[in-house]
């Protein structure tokens, strides 16, 4: 426990930003299960739908320091080549 009232604050603002932090990884995994489920489905449209999500949303990850440049580059590139093989 913190004996500092400065040291206190970062305690707590740690969990919050703790709590966003996971909210927000969270919300990822889900759209990319979102568009895994699509084109195990074969439903092209709904992939394609999905697929802009998803790469959206991994973007979004890359500014909120979620991911690295280059793992969100790795995760579009098998994304577009999952949808790009559905044809």
């Amino acid at each position: 426990m913190p004996n500092i009232k400065s040291a206190e604050k970062r305690v707590r603002i740690g969990k919050i930003r703790e709590a966003r932090n996971k909210s927000n990884r969270t919300f990822l995994k889900t759209t990319l299960k979102r568009f895994d489920a699509a084109v195990v489905s074969g439903n092209k449209e709904e992939a394609a739908s999905a697929y802009t999500t998803a790469v959206k949303t991994v973007d979004q990850a890359v500014s909120r320091n979620l991911l690295h440049k280059n793992n969100a580059a790795r995760k579009k590139s098998k994304l577009t080549k999952r949808l790009t093989s559905m044809a």
